[in-house]
């Protein structure tokens, strides 16, 4: 930076600090007003720099937040006292999930997974496997879905899971059975009994229910039904 013959120079106390200033200078710090400080950062061994905003922009910054405050309470369903408790609550959920469905897909996919494969009930031509995958996402049962279908080759896959008190269900049939077996009916067939209902493809068809007690039951049934369609 080039500088005049004259400059201006920024005192503070006796002595403590004696800057060249290339700023805005003020007679009194009432003319400045609301001062909102908005970085500090290291930018040199022992110095640091704070960036602030003061003034009307200084209100109009603090607006702004205020603003972000509110739609954020409303976002989430929390008053601004709870706030910043409700978004701890749920990140931690958030967390718990993330790792649920890792370690459901650790399962499908690996030698637990060929095990829960290896359950299937043997009808024929075909296999049907029905599983409760407790605590499981229900976001993740699609790709459970598909991974089991894979290593059964030709088979029917019914998958439930019980998730902040509520019911999840996923059903999945083979391409080479859509012409006998329609993957929608097969879950509205446990969705009925839990409270619920459902839809889809016929090669695949997700529903929900209310009923967690009777989903151990519901998920019993389907063998005789799809025995009843042969």
């Amino acid at each position: 930076e080039k500088y005049s013959e004259e400059v201006r120079v920024l005192t503070m106390g006796e002595g403590f600090s004696i800057e060249l200033c290339g700023g805005t200078h003020a007679s009194r710090t009432g003319d400045i007003g609301l001062f909102r400080i908005v970085s500090e950062q290291g930018i040199a061994s022992g110095v640091r720099r704070i960036e602030a905003l003061t003034g009307q922009i200084a209100i109009m910054e603090v607006e702004a937040a205020d603003d972000l405050l509110t739609e954020t309470s409303i976002l989430i369903k929390a008053d601004r006292t709870s706030l910043a408790e409700k978004i701890q609550a749920l990140v931690d959920q958030n967390k718990k999930l993330e790792k649920t469905v890792a370690e459901l897909n650790r399962k499908v996919a690996s030698g637990d997974g060929q095990d829960l494969a290896e359950s299937a009930t043997d009808l024929g031509d075909f296999k049907l496997l029905v599983s409760l995958l407790d605590g499981a996402d229900p976001k993740s049962l699609p790709d459970a879905l598909d991974r089991l279908k894979n290593q059964l080759g030709t088979g029917i896959v019914v998958l439930g899971t019980v998730n902040d008190g509520k019911v999840g269900l996923i059903a999945g049939v083979t391409k080479d059975l859509t012409d006998r077996f329609n993957a929608g009916e097969v879950v509205n067939h446990v969705a009925g009994q839990v409270g619920g209902k459902g839809g889809g493809r016929r090669d695949m068809a997700r529903a929900g229910g209310s009923d967690v007690a009777a989903l151990p039951g519901a998920l019993e049934s389907v063998e005789a039904y799809i025995r009843n369609l042969l």
